[in-house]
Formats: C-alpha cells, structure tokens, sequence
C-alpha cells in the first residue's frame, strides 16, 4: 500500500481502519475460511476497544466475508460463488451508472477521469500496482457521481472497500500494467463520445477480466 493510500486509511474512523485490516487478510486468504473470529483476541491483536472491532465485523458481515453463527462470527472468506456474485452484481450497478454517466456526459465535466488515466499510466510505469489500483477505483466510482443516482451511489459505497483490496490483489497479478490503463483510455473516450453500446462492451470485458484474475489470485492463495 502506498503512502497516501495508508493516510486515507489512518483517516478512516477506528472499526472501519479495523475493517480495512481484517478485509486484506481474509480476502488475501491469511484468515483462511471457517476462522473464529473472538472479540477479545482482535481487541489484543488491533490494540482497540471491543467496540470497534464490532463495528468492524458488522461490516464485515455485510460484504459477505463473514458470517455470525450461534457461538460467534466466522471468516466466509471468497469462494468461487462469491466473486461471482460480487462481479455480476458490479456489472449490473456499473453499467446503469455508465450509462447514465455517458448520458450527462456533454453536461459534465470529465476531466478528473482523464487525470486518473494518467495517474494509471505513471503508476503502470513506476510498476506500482498499489497506486494503480487507488487510481483505478476512483475512476470507476466516479461514474456514480457522474450518473447523478444518490441511491446506486449509496449501494456502490457499500460495496467499494471490499473491491478497493481486491484490486490490490489482482493487479498484483500483473507484471505490466499498462495494457490496463489503456483499458480505461478507451473506456474514457467511448464516453465522452458519448457512445453507450462501446462504453458498456468496454466496461463488460473489463470487468469479466478483472474477475478472472481475481479466481487466479485465489487458486494460488489456496494451493501454497
């Protein structure tokens, strides 16, 4: 994780700097699936209150990465199932708010996404996969400003921690990423062009790819 990325973390309020921690090791398969996680030992382990770390596994257990049972909360971890229950379900949120995004496209103001593209390619060519990966989440969840949908901006933010450490996870994956930036390039003019059916094409690949490399990075967490 980059400086800058660990500051936003350090900002965060404490059980969501909690959450943060605890969603890297379990998506990263550290807390391997069916670990029982005890109020008290976490308290120890994050130096905190038991409060936070509550505040943590309800968050926790609404991505889907842990699960509370009658004697106590459990790591679900990230099966086959599960990324594609969460890739499916970004696709479904993406595409409305690209295409509302590209709709209102000749009204806003789109600069902030080509300065992200950029920020992809100095990190590309840095070999930095931890700033690519903070510049690629905030390019795409600046579609859900652009769409003006205070809702489905609303269920993204839900969901956006859980996909901010994946994307750490599967550019990992990537010795160069470039060809990845210039992915988004493309998907950048396709909507300031305005043109719906290749912002969508676009973003569909992007996704599908982005899903199998996270299968990758997990039959390789499973099988060291």
């Amino acid at each position: 994780m980059d400086q800058l990325a660990v500051r936003q973390v350090r900002q965060l309020p404490l059980g969501e700097r909690v959450a943060h921690q605890l969603r890297v090791l379990i998506v990263t398969g550290q807390l391997e699936p069916g670990t029982h996680l005890v109020e008290g030992a976490l308290a120890g382990r994050f130096d905190v209150s038991r409060g936070p770390i509550r505040d943590a596994l309800r968050l926790l257990e609404a991505e889907g990465l842990v699960e509370s049972r009658r004697r106590g909360v459990y790591v679900t971890g990230l099966s086959e199932d599960d990324v594609d229950e969460l890739f499916t379900l970004r696709e479904s949120l993406e595409t409305l708010a690209l295409i509302r995004a590209v709709e209102r496209a000749g009204k806003l103001d789109t600069d902030a996404l080509d300065s992200l593209v950029t920020a992809m390619r100095e990190a590309a060519d840095r070999g930095d996969p931890a700033a690519f990966a903070q510049a690629d989440l905030a390019f795409h969840s600046a579609f859900y400003s652009l769409a003006g949908h205070r809702r489905l901006a609303a269920v993204w933010e839900q969901y956006r921690p859980v996909f901010g450490v994946i994307l750490d996870v599967t550019n990992t994956q990537d010795r160069d990423l470039h060809p990845a930036a210039e992915a988004h390039a493309d998907l950048l003019r396709a909507i300031r062009s305005r043109d719906v059916a290749e912002a969508t094409s676009l973003l569909s690949s992007h996704l599908l790819g982005a899903g199998d490399r996270l299968r990758t990075a997990l039959r390789r967490v499973t099988h060291t």
